[in-house]
């Protein structure tokens, strides 16, 4: 369902086949049994489950609550705080930012959740350590479609190009997706997040990839604009 919502499909497609309703009889979550539309403990999980519910007209405003009730200190998420975690994600805070952005679309609710949680990523120039100003990871400039679950600022700028919020502390990360760019203006696959899917959706790894190329064009354009 998120494919098909994030490259455009009708939501009505789905309604006439009752996949809210089918849904909600027949799927449970596997921890703990949890009712599909009702949401489990991942944030990830929750951010799709939650752009998808409003697309679909489910009622998902239990799950739209629940982001508030776990924001973390800094203003951003991580799956892990079930296990303990006190300390937000860059990967965790994108999606959440990612399912409360679809969900405002939709429904026009939203709250300063989202707003603090952009702020977390900001502060970091989104990719660096608030402690040393050092990149958090290698990933942050790997680039691979389908985005999946995955942080890069590739990721993080195609967000905040469709949420229409320009800030002068993204300018180092713009500078990391243009000098990404080849000399035909393609940008290569990063390689695939593993696990199993039904088909694969884009090329493999270091071959000129057609949705990073959208992606790439579209926010530096957006940029530069």
């Amino acid at each position: 369902m998120t494919s098909l919502r994030e490259w455009g499909l009708d939501a009505e497609v789905l309604r006439r086949r009752r996949t809210v309703e089918l849904l909600a009889a027949n799927a449970r979550w596997e921890y703990e049994g949890l009712p599909y539309w009702g949401g489990e403990v991942d944030v990830c999980i929750n951010s799709w489950t939650l752009a998808n519910g409003g697309w679909l007209g489910a009622d998902v405003r239990g799950i739209a609550e629940w982001f508030g009730a776990h924001q973390l200190g800094e203003g951003g998420w991580n799956c892990e705080w079930v296990e303990g975690s006190t300390r937000s994600s860059f990967h965790s805070t994108l999606n959440a930012l990612k399912g409360l952005w679809a969900y405002e679309q939709v429904t026009g609710v939203g709250g300063s959740e989202r707003e603090q949680g952009e702020e977390y990523l900001l502060e970091r120039e989104l990719f660096r350590r608030l402690s040393t100003g050092e990149a958090v990871a290698e990933w942050v400039a790997e680039f691979r479609s389908p985005f999946r679950w995955g942080y890069s600022v590739l990721n993080a700028m195609e967000y905040f190009r469709a949420a229409g919020r320009k800030d002068p502390r993204m300018g180092a990360a713009i500078e990391m997706i243009r000098a990404a760019r080849q000399e035909d203006g393609t940008w290569l696959q990063a390689g695939r997040h593993p696990g199993a899917v039904w088909f694969e959706i884009d090329v493999p790894r270091g071959e000129p990839s057609k949705w990073l190329t959208l992606f790439g064009t579209r926010v530096l354009e957006w940029w530069d604009s």
